[in-house]
């Protein structure tokens, strides 16, 4: 499949902020993998999406969208379960 480019929105670095200090690299690590294999085992598609994925990571999810025709995933949120599936 190759190697896919990883891009973060803006609202990850946001996320990153909530997140406990001491998970931070390993989700970092985490998601370097993606860029190998975006769709790993565990992944989900989300209900009310048509492009949208979920990966757990523990106690968070990694939300992310993958464009297969330019080879590029967009992480769009790193939250604790009992958050990410809010409305905002």
């Amino acid at each position: 499949m190759g190697l896919f480019r990883i891009e973060f929105k803006s609202s990850i670095e946001h996320d990153l902020k909530r997140v406990d200090r001491q998970l931070i690299p390993k989700i970092l690590s985490f998601i370097e993998k993606l860029a190998s294999d975006p769709f790993p085992h565990g992944y989900k598609k989300l209900k009310d999406s048509d492009s949208l994925y979920r990966l757990r990571f523990g106690s968070y999810r990694i939300i992310y969208k993958v464009d297969l025709d330019f080879k590029i995933i967009y992480l769009y949120h790193i939250r604790h379960r009992k958050d990410v599936y809010r409305k905002q």
